[in-house]
């Protein structure tokens, strides 16, 4: 499999288990890797065989500003699910969330999610 790249989309969410994380909110990253085959799209040069990087941003944005979610796990495993659901071309799909300033007291770059999840197969 082929893979297209979105890396590090920094996007404003309010996402976290106290009420202060979900009022203020704050600045997530979002990395996705989406596994399909971009065979055709290399051959003719036409965006009709591959997946349209621009409208999986709008979808990523779509969740992490417009939804709410207590942990990242669960924000990591919606946008999973909704980009596997909304482009049947994509057989595979990588999800990191980064959360980069957790409300605790320590000094580091955040902490990460990362999950895959796979097209299933048709019964």
């Amino acid at each position: 499999m082929d893979t297209i790249k979105l890396e590090r989309i920094q996007l404003y969410g309010r996402h976290g288990v106290f009420a202060e994380e979900n009022r203020l909110g704050q600045r997530f990253y979002v990395s996705l890797e989406l596994k399909l085959d971009l065979s055709k799209a290399g051959e003719t040069d036409d965006l009709e065989h591959t997946v349209n990087y621009a409208e999986v941003y709008g979808l990523a944005k779509d969740v992490v500003e417009g939804e709410t979610f207590k942990l990242i796990e669960a924000l990591a495993e919606t946008l999973a699910s909704r980009i596997l659901d909304a482009y049947a071309k994509i057989h595979e799909v990588t999800v990191r969330v980064i959360k980069p300033h957790p409300p605790f007291d320590i000094v580091f770059d955040g902490v990460t999610v990362e999950l895959t999840r796979r097209r299933k197969a048709a019964s």
